[in-house]
């Protein structure tokens, strides 16, 4: 498995009063990450649902804020996957600013039938983006 790196910008919107990044907002940037690494890997998350019937959904989170990131930042956001199951998967994320680590979780996910929320098989696009 090998790391997916995602580049983002903190504006405005992400930060409270202060100029800190809102601490929720982690849990976008690391879902923007999880999209863009499925895309990199030429699995387009609209396409599946439509050719498979497939959906994601997060099942749990667990993250640990180590550092704040502030307004006008440039993030570097990690995705590191690993299957988990049948049906779901296990995705270590990091926030980063340079070499400074400001939020680490994991995150797992898991695949459902889109018209009744039943666990379905990872498509096989998605596994064979696990083992890229």
């Amino acid at each position: 498995m090998t790391r997916f790196d995602f580049p983002i910008r903190v504006y405005w919107e992400d930060t409270d009063a202060g100029g800190i990044v809102f601490y929720a907002n982690y849990l976008k940037f690391f879902e923007r990450a999880r999209t863009e690494w499925l895309r990199a890997a030429g699995v387009e998350q609209q396409r599946l649902r439509e050719q498979t019937g497939v959906i994601f959904v997060v099942a749990d989170t667990r993250l640990r804020y180590l550092a704040p990131a502030k307004l006008d930042d440039l993030l570097t956001i990690t995705v590191e996957p690993e299957p988990a199951g049948r049906a779901s998967l296990v995705v270590h994320q990091r926030a980063l600013r340079g070499d400074t680590l400001l939020c680490e979780g994991e995150i797992r996910i898991g695949c459902v039938r889109a018209h009744d929320l039943k666990p379905q098989r990872l498509p096989d696009a998605v596994a064979a983006a696990m083992s890229a």
